[in-house]
């Protein structure tokens, strides 16, 4: 009887737009000249496609909270500030979808301290922290079949014993519908 006063919110983002490509020769110069007059805009499907693009992304409500304070996985398998993003196409009747996660590292590990930046700690064993990566991976891969690891935490620096920690974690689980990648950003930056 109470459902009248529930409301169901999400914290996330959506936007959706429509796109037209152009493929005239004519450079964007010419179009946005003030002596060129304005064209009758005919958007016939196969000379200029339309496109809907959307974007969403959704936010998970478990281990939710602010940078540098909540971090790591829980003894569930949530991982702190877990984001799904999909972006989404349709043209020509047809719908294109691509899904990103993100979130913390799924180790137990947390960083203390106000000051920027602070050093990261690993706050439990390897052996603990097995079943809880293992329960955050089982639930990607029975949501999304198969998943690329993109790991970027500085692989040298401060980070490292995250980074270490965390491709331990992919060695042992040893599932083959995970492809983990290491990449850096800080060394192409």
């Amino acid at each position: 009887e109470v459902d009248f006063w529930i409301i169901p919110i999400i914290q996330g983002f959506v936007q959706i737009e429509e796109l037209v490509v152009n493929y005239s020769d004519s450079s964007d110069e010419d179009k946005s000249s003030p002596d060129t007059p304005p064209q009758e805009s005919s958007c016939v499907d196969d000379v200029h496609p339309t496109f809907l693009v959307a974007l969403i992304s959704r936010r998970s409500r478990h281990r939710a909270g602010m940078r540098y304070k909540r971090r790591g996985v829980d003894k569930n398998g949530n991982v702190a500030n877990y984001v799904e993003t999909e972006q989404l196409i349709h043209v020509h009747n047809h719908t294109l979808s691509y899904i990103q996660t993100r979130g913390s590292v799924p180790v137990f590990w947390s960083q203390v301290g106000y000051r920027y930046n602070p050093r990261p700690r690993l706050d439990k064993s390897e052996n603990e922290t097995v079943p809880c990566f293992r329960a955050h991976f089982e639930e990607q891969l029975k949501n999304y079949k198969k998943q690329v690891i993109i790991n970027l935490v500085d692989q040298t620096g401060r980070e490292k014993i995250i980074g270490d920690a965390y491709l331990k974690q992919v060695l042992l689980y040893n599932n083959a519908n995970l492809t983990y990648v290491s990449f850096d950003f800080h060394e192409h930056w």
